[in-house]
């Protein structure tokens, strides 16, 4: 591939989706010059690495053995740290978030929440603790960085530190959602076996402001449904509300 273009990235990201199209998100994944396989157990490891080595030699792609790592009991991939207990964050990257100063523009604000950001499912009602944070984002808004804002800055960065292991879904088990929804924002909870897969939260819209908490309580588990509608597709799941109406 010719070095240099702009858009070298990109087509070589949809040249590894079509080679390994078959068997995306079955067993492996891939970002862009990055390979990973994950398979239940050492039988079918066995099987899915001769699989994607095969197609490898195939299609003349070539890796290098000294940047490959095989038969791995946990392996950190884009910030995570993934194990046989689950999916927790990479401590070098927690620790970067650690040594962050306050922010003194909203340039270092979007870009603190950037990082932090990313590893929102592993935070209970992200977007509702970091509000005071992403009002400073706004055009119309002035920057001022208040108790507030320092209090929920270092919030983040303590509820980080203490981020739960997320456990990993299992194909033809029930999930199980929990929602609550106020004035405050959304929040909810995907959940197997009695284990947290994935947090998720966001603010309200200026126009959901003005919605009864009969609605809201029905945008909260719309909003569950679309963002793990990965997960959900297909699977019985059990979705729990308090709104006694809604019921």
């Amino acid at each position: 591939m010719p070095f240099r273009l702009k858009n070298a990235l990109a087509v070589f990201m949809d040249l590894m989706n079509r080679v390994f199209k078959p068997y995306l998100d079955q067993f492996v994944v891939v970002f862009i010059d990055n390979i990973l396989i994950f398979s239940r157990c050492s039988e079918d490891h066995d099987k899915h690495l001769r699989i994607v080595l095969n197609i490898l030699k195939e299609k003349e792609l070539y890796a290098k053995l000294s940047n490959c790592e095989f038969w791995l009991d946990k392996v950190a991939f884009l910030g995570h740290v993934v194990s046989t207990m689950g999916v927790k964050v990479d401590p070098s990257k927690i620790q970067a978030v650690l040594e962050w100063r306050p922010p003194k523009s909203p340039t270092e604000v979007r870009s603190f929440l950037g990082l932090a950001g990313y590893y929102r499912r592993f935070v209970k009602g992200f977007s509702i603790i970091a509000s005071p944070l992403t009002k400073l984002l706004q055009k119309e808004v002035k920057f001022t960085w208040v108790d507030k804002c320092q209090e929920r800055f270092e919030t983040i960065k303590s509820l980080l530190t203490q981020a739960p292991i997320l456990t990993l879904p299992i194909e033809g088990k029930e999930y199980v959602v929990y929602n609550d929804a106020s004035h405050n924002g959304l929040r909810c909870v995907l959940m197997q076996k009695g284990k947290v897969i994935s947090y998720a939260s966001r603010k309200l819209k200026p126009h959901e402001l003005n919605y009864p908490t009969h609605d809201l309580e029905l945008v909260v588990i719309v909003f569950a449904l679309k963002i793990w509608r990965q997960y959900l597709d297909g699977e019985k799941c059990h979705i729990f509300t308090d709104h006694k109406s809604l019921k």
